[in-house]
Parts: C-alpha cells; structure tokens; sequence
C-alpha cells in the first residue's frame, strides 16, 4: 500500500491530544481551541519531487511545502518555529519536528482514513480522520 494523494480527510476522533499538548507546553486557551476545533487535511503532490500538506480549520490554517528529507522550516500549529522532515515509508507519513521537543508526527492513510500518532517525550496521542472527498 502507498500514500494517498489528493484526498481530504477530516478529523473524526482524538485520544490523549490535550495531553500531548500539555507536554509540548501549549498553553490552555490555544489547547483548548486545538481539542474543540474539527480540522481537514489533504497531502497533495505538486510535481516529482515536492508535495504540500495541507490543515484547514475554524481555528488556522497551514500549507506545508516540502521535498522528502529535505529540512524545512515550519511554523507549527502553535505558533512555534520549529524544524521539519518529512519521509514517505509505504502508506506512513513520518514527519519529525525538531525544536525545544522533539515530536514524531506519523500518519497511516488509507482509501477510508487517516490515523495521525503524536509522540512527543513518553506522550502518545491518536487521531482519526475521516475521508470526505
């Protein structure tokens, strides 16, 4: 199985998110905007060698361009700055984010769904999206 482009998924369900935002530091207004608000993504391909992640909600939005391994810049949901890699691992989405935490963001996709893993220290959060298109 591979990577899905071109296809939204929207946000279904969360385990442990508040939890994971906690240990990041995320303060409790933005966490609690973060855990009320339904987000949409889409990974798209814009030619051979970059891609763009897409997040689209009430509360913000964010277009990633990147190349696979390359590092980029990236201001997380947040607002922090922090830096991003991205590989492709058959259907996994692997992004790692380097800053004062280093979290491993990996998303599964599928036809139906999309399963985001949020690690950051020994805090694991799960979320579940939802194909629309």
């Amino acid at each position: 199985m591979s990577i899905v482009f071109n296809k939204k998924y929207k946000l279904d369900r969360s385990e442990n998110f508040d939890e994971f935002l906690k240990e990041l530091g995320v303060n409790y207004l933005i966490r609690k905007m973060a855990n009320s608000t339904t987000s949409t993504v889409e990974l798209v391909k814009l030619d051979d060698e970059t891609y763009s992640f897409n997040t689209t909600s009430t509360f913000r939005s964010q277009e990633l361009k990147f190349k696979l391994n390359e590092e980029f810049t990236e201001k997380r949901m947040d607002g922090a700055e922090v830096k991003s890699t991205i590989t492709f691992e058959g259907n996994k989405m692997i992004q790692r984010q380097k800053g004062d935490k280093e979290i491993v963001l990996e998303r599964v996709f599928t036809q139906d769904e999309l399963i985001l893993t949020c690690t950051v220290n020994n805090v694991v959060a799960k979320r579940w999206f939802k194909a629309v298109t």
